[in-house]
């Protein structure tokens, strides 16, 4: 069965917007735990705009089942995550400017930085997954620096704005899977996954997890936070 990730840095968010103590990331990490979900992401970004430090290493002593930890292969973002050693460590894009990642990290363009990070991470024992776009020369490049797992960016498909434009974005991500899953990667998925549209990448064979964020979060502020996640791994299942 396809696992799911939840990414909880918008509760982070929601705590930011009045710089208080509530909501606590932590917290949400629980609920989503008892609901079922099988990791729990955190992205710390380079200007922390949501999850702090303090919350890491606060993650990092309380959760239960994989800790994921979104990061740049910023220099200090890497030394930090070799010494919090999270499960786990999903290597993605960043720029200051944007709202939220806007694509799959440049494995190719920056080869020397992303093997440079992987290895001081994988000495460290910490899995490492790149997140990138669903295109064979990055799934190649991937490798390459020594990934194990890669993360596909469903940004595209999430974001198409016809049903014909969705099915060829589907397709490119299915495609992709299967050449991954030949050269002997784990493969998972996020970026823009909703109640509405994860069932179909859900579907794709040899799926291992999908990472799920605001839609989750967006929803428990009506239906709450547990039956949030046990809705969507209701929809996975």
């Amino acid at each position: 069965m396809v696992k799911l990730g939840v990414n909880i840095d918008h509760v982070a968010t929601l705590r930011e917007a009045r710089k208080t103590r509530v909501p606590d990331p932590i917290e949400a990490a629980r609920i989503c735990e008892k609901a079922g979900c099988d990791s729990i992401v955190a992205h710390l970004r380079e200007d922390r705009r949501h999850i702090k430090d303090d919350d890491m290493v606060a993650l990092r002593k309380s959760v239960k089942t994989l800790l994921n930890m979104e990061m740049s292969i910023a220099g200090d973002i890497v030394a930090f995550a070799c010494k919090l050693k999270p499960d786990q460590a999903t290597l993605v894009p960043e720029r200051r400017q944007e709202v939220t990642t806007e694509g799959g990290l440049d494995v190719k363009g920056n080869f020397s930085r992303v093997k440079k990070a992987v290895s001081k991470l994988e000495d460290r024992g910490i899995r490492v997954s790149l997140f990138i776009n669903p295109v064979r020369h990055q799934i190649d490049a991937s490798i390459s620096a020594g990934a194990r797992i890669i993360e596909l960016h469903t940004g595209e498909y999430a974001n198409a704005l016809s049903a014909a434009s969705a099915k060829r974005e589907l397709t490119i991500i299915r495609d992709a899977t299967a050449y991954a899953l030949t050269r002997g990667l784990e493969v998972n998925a996020g970026h823009g996954l909703d109640y509405n549209n994860v069932k179909d990448i859900a579907k794709i064979k040899g799926m291992h997890e999908l990472n799920i964020g605001h839609s989750i979060i967006s929803r428990s502020i009506f239906f709450g936070l547990y039956a949030s996640v046990i809705e969507m791994k209701g929809i996975i299942r």
